[in-house]
């Protein structure tokens, strides 16, 4: 008999938890032009918000097949602008690219578009809290110089 996967293989629960998906045609901005349009996907696929509560990010993942077609961490000052009736728009400076997200319904691009608005707080808000953290480690750095 062999001995217990669990003794060999220890199950660690993944660093990052899934907090909502939707399903959407994923789009990326044309670098030459930055006015077309490029399909990263041939078919609708689930693009989800993931958190990462060791690192304290938030993150958007989208794969297709065996690779990602979206990896974007969500900062505060990114917006999720809605272009038309199903679909919405994000710029990743971080990725150099913009993203588009083509909805089958007007409902789902406004759960998305919710999401991410507080998404994009919860990243403000975690900034802030590393911040101070950062602040109280190093009381020296925020001292102000003399007038």
């Amino acid at each position: 008999m062999q001995p217990s996967c669990i003794k060999c293989c220890p199950v660690s629960l993944p660093r990052e938890q899934p907090i909502f998906s939707a399903r959407a045609h994923v789009f990326q901005i044309d670098p030459a032009t930055k006015r077309n349009w490029i399909p990263a996907s041939k078919h609708a696929v689930t693009v989800s918000f993931f958190y990462d509560a060791s690192r304290n990010v938030y993150r958007i993942i989208s794969v297709g097949g065996t690779k990602a077609i979206i990896n974007s961490t969500v900062t505060p000052n990114m917006t999720f602008t809605k272009t038309s009736q199903k679909f919405g728009q994000w710029a990743d400076s971080r990725a150099n690219t913009v993203y588009g997200l083509g909805f089958a319904t007007e409902q789902q691009l406004h759960q998305f578009s919710e999401r991410f608005k507080e998404v994009k707080e919860a990243a403000r808000l975690a900034r802030e809290k590393s911040q101070e953290k950062f602040e109280l480690s190093n009381p020296g750095l925020s001292i102000a110089a003399p007038q």
